[in-house]
């Protein structure tokens, strides 16, 4: 019997035992996955922020899903990175490792690319080193705990909220019970909500009767879709569907960040001092939200052609979007200024919620096979920084090279060149 569930067991160490288990099982049973060697996916969350997956679990669904490369994102913390890059090597398929954080930057934009608060933005800081995930993380812990003082106040405002139901959240015991921050993780928005979740369906259950008074204290509309799924007794995902449900609309609780977020700036020279690679993270107007916890919305698109120099001008040498949220029309404009601008493309599905797929049916289209390359290089890039951390895509050493002959060659660097753990 193949067992799933311990790859989420609390311990690392007997996650990673499972997974050698189970790869064992698999491999006896002549059961391998599809491979897709034009797939990868660099931004995949785990339960050191907000996921349905453990890094060793997150790495066992990529390796399922036939991608060649895997990468962990978390938001402000990298203490999942060594289990996932363990993780993968033992399935044996390419890892990055990197972080997410919101930041300020307030250059007049207004709502960037944050559907919860204008004037800050999502940044991602890929490659991080092996060597150097423990000072970026004792750097992110700080900005952690601060997050937890609003998250705390958050859980305050939710409770006035639900106390004509008398509902209540306890936050230790409800809320971040449910994270890994005793192991450095992060509690998140998700957290709140996935905690308010199981209070709402032990009070009202499956019904609709709980979408009606979802709808009304939050002021969302489910779909359909939406309705069916949380009135489906057999749904085992019930507590991420009505979370996705309740975040389409935050006003009612959301309190702006602030002491949490570096300054953007700060953050591009943080993420450069421990050799990684900050990028923005492109969002794109939303018509239909793929992860169903968006609603319709303006983002960056209204003045991107005035974000992106605004982004190179502090530091920034990269963009990572993703190819199956946008439409073509979109990504071809992203592309395009990428290139005027010399900004490295960085692609990677967000992953955070078991509906979402690992796989990036939109690789298969020619316009981004050039992505797959760009995550080599990433994989390169950390492989290279184990000799020097002046080694890598924006470091010195290679710095006499153009970017496409830094991808090139970092490229055949990741291909090549195992990790040392």
């Amino acid at each position: 019997m193949i067992d799933l569930i311990a790859l989420n067991h609390p311990d690392k160490h007997k996650r990673l035992q499972a997974l050698r288990d189970l790869l064992q099982q698999e491999k006896a049973q002549n059961d391998f996955p599809i491979q897709r060697p034009m797939d990868a996916n660099n931004h995949i969350h785990t339960t050191y922020s907000f996921s349905p997956y453990s890094p060793s679990y997150a790495a066992y669904k990529a390796y399922r899903s036939g991608l060649t490369i895997a990468g962990i994102i978390d938001h402000d913390t990298l203490s999942g990175v060594h289990e996932f890059h363990e993780a993968c090597q033992i399935l044996n398929i390419a890892s990055t490792g990197g972080v997410e954080m919101r930041v300020k930057f307030d250059h007049g934009f207004g709502t960037i690319n944050n559907p919860d608060q204008p004037n800050c933005m999502y940044m991602i800081a890929h490659g991080v080193p092996l060597s150097q995930v423990e000072s970026f993380n004792s750097y992110l812990a700080t900005y952690r705990k601060k997050r937890e003082l609003r998250n705390r106040e958050m859980v305050h405002r939710l409770n006035r909220l639900w106390q004509s139901q008398d509902i209540s959240l306890d936050y230790d015991g409800d809320v971040r019970m449910r994270s890994k921050a005793s192991e450095g993780g992060s509690v998140t928005e998700r957290h709140l909500l996935y905690a308010l979740a199981v209070k709402l369906e032990e009070r009202f259950g499956r019904t609709e009767e709980l979408i009606q008074i979802v709808e009304s204290i939050f002021s969302v509309r489910a779909s359909e879709k939406q309705r069916i799924w949380l009135k489906d007794s057999n749904n085992r995902i019930f507590l991420y569907d009505l979370l996705g449900l309740i975040k389409t609309n935050t006003a009612t609780f959301f309190i702006p960040a602030s002491d949490e977020m570096p300054d953007a700036k700060e953050f591009v020279q943080t993420a450069k001092r421990f050799s990684a690679i900050p990028a923005y993270a492109y969002l794109g107007d939303v018509d239909v939200s793929v992860t169903q916890d968006k609603r319709a919305q303006h983002f960056e698109d209204r003045y991107l052609d005035q974000l992106v120099p605004a982004l190179k001008a502090i530091g920034i040498p990269a963009i990572a979007y993703m190819p199956t949220r946008n439409t073509p029309m979109q990504l071809r404009r992203l592309q395009q200024l990428c290139r005027q601008y010399d900004l490295l493309e960085i692609s990677g599905e967000d992953i955070n919620s078991p509906r979402q797929g690992f796989h990036c049916e939109a690789y298969t289209n020619s316009d981004y096979h050039h992505l797959i390359n760009s995550a080599w290089s990433l994989v390169g890039h950390e492989i290279s920084l184990e000799n020097d951390l002046e080694a890598g895509m924006f470091g010195t050493v290679f710095q006499h090279l153009s970017l496409n002959e830094r991808i090139t060659l970092f490229s055949k660097i990741g291909q090549n060149t195992r990790r040392k753990l």
